[in-house]
C-alpha cells in the first residue's frame, strides 16, 4: 500500500495482523524460516476477513538454534525491544486493533513480556496467536489418526506439511529422516528445555545442535503431506479470520473483565 491508500482505509477501524516467526532450521528437508509460512497464513486470514497484514518480522527468538548455519536469531531483549516498536508505530496514530499472528512458539513468552509492558503504559491490550498450537487435537487425529504424536514435533508436522501445501518447490524429500532420541547427562530429553529425572521435567540449558546434529528434533517427515498441510492451512486462515470479526467488537482499552454473566 501507499500511505494515501493506508489513510484510506483508517476510516473502517481495521484489524492489523503482524506477523512474525524465526529465520531457522526446520530438519534437513524444509527451508529454512517458519516465518514463511506464517506471512502467508496472515495474509490469507487478511484477504478472507478484511483485515490488513502487515510485514512479517522474520526473525525470532531462537537461542538454542545458534549451533545450526544459516539462521539468525535475535536476543531476548532485542526481540522485546522489536516488538515494542512494531506495535507503537501503530499505537501512536491510534492505530489499536492489532493482532500478532506468531509462527515461532518459543517467541510466545517474549511477546507476552511485551504485549503487558505495553498494556501498562498505553492502556491498550494488544492479542496474540500462536500458530501451531492452535490446532486441535481433532484436526491432528483427522489428519493423522493413531500416528498423530509419531507425527508431531521439530522437523515433522505441521511445518513440514505446511510447507509442503505452501512452498513444494522449496522441499528436499530425499532429505526426509525420523527423529530419533536424544538424552544428555544420561537422561531422556525434552527438546531443548531439559530431561526427565524419574520421569519428572529437569530444566537444562541446552542447544539443539547438541542433541540432534540433524535437526531433526521431533516428528517424522515421511507422514506429513501437502493435503495435510491445506487441512491446517485452511484451519488456521478460517480460525484467525474469525478472530479477527471477534476483535472488531470489542475495544482494546475496555476488556470487561470479570465473571462471565
Amino acid at each position: 500500500m501507499t500511505v494515501a491508500e493506508f489513510r484510506d482505509r483508517l476510516a473502517d477501524d481495521p484489524v492489523i495482523l503482524l506477523p512474525l516467526g524465526s529465520h531457522e532450521e526446520q530438519g534437513p528437508h524444509a527451508p529454512m524460516g517458519d516465518y514463511l509460512l506464517a506471512e502467508e497464513i496472515a495474509l490469507r486470514a487478511a484477504k478472507a476477513s478484511g483485515a490488513i497484514a502487515a510485514p512479517c518480522l522474520p526473525f525470532g527468538y531462537a537461542e538454542f538454534f545458534r549451533g545450526y548455519p544459516g539462521g539468525m536469531q535475535l536476543r531476548a531483549a532485542t526481540f522485546r525491544a522489536v516488538i515494542e516498536d512494531m506495535v507503537t508505530s501503530f499505537l501512536d496514530h491510534d492505530i489499536t486493533r492489532l493482532l500478532i499472528v506468531n509462527g515461532h512458539s518459543t517467541n510466545a513468552a517474549l511477546i507476552d513480556e511485551a504485549l503487558r509492558g505495553l498494556r501498562r503504559r498505553t492502556g491498550v491490550a494488544v492479542a496474540s496467536i500462536d500458530l501451531w498450537r492452535s490446532i486441535p487435537d481433532s484436526l491432528w487425529t483427522q489428519i493423522h489418526g493413531p500416528a498423530a504424536a509419531q507425527a508431531r514435533g521439530h522437523g515433522g508436522d505441521p511445518v513440514t506439511s505446511v510447507s509442503m501445501y505452501l512452498r513444494p518447490a522449496e522441499m528436499r524429500p530425499d532429505l526426509m529422516r525420523a527423529a530419533v532420541p536424544a538424552q544428555a547427562m544420561g537422561l531422556p530429553a525434552i527438546g531443548v528445555t531439559g530431561v526427565r529425572f524419574e520421569g519428572l521435567p529437569l530444566n537444562l540449558p541446552l542447544d539443539g545442535h547438541e542433541l540432534h546434529p540433524d535437526g531433526m528434533m521431533g516428528g517424522d517427515p515421511a507422514l506429513a503431506s501437502a493435503e495435510a498441510g491445506r487441512l491446517i492451512v485452511e484451519h488456521l486462515t478460517g480460525h484467525c479470520a474469525r478472530l479477527v470479526a471477534h476483535l472488531r467488537q470489542h475495544d482494546p482499552r475496555q476488556l470487561n473483565v470479570g465473571a462471565a454473566s
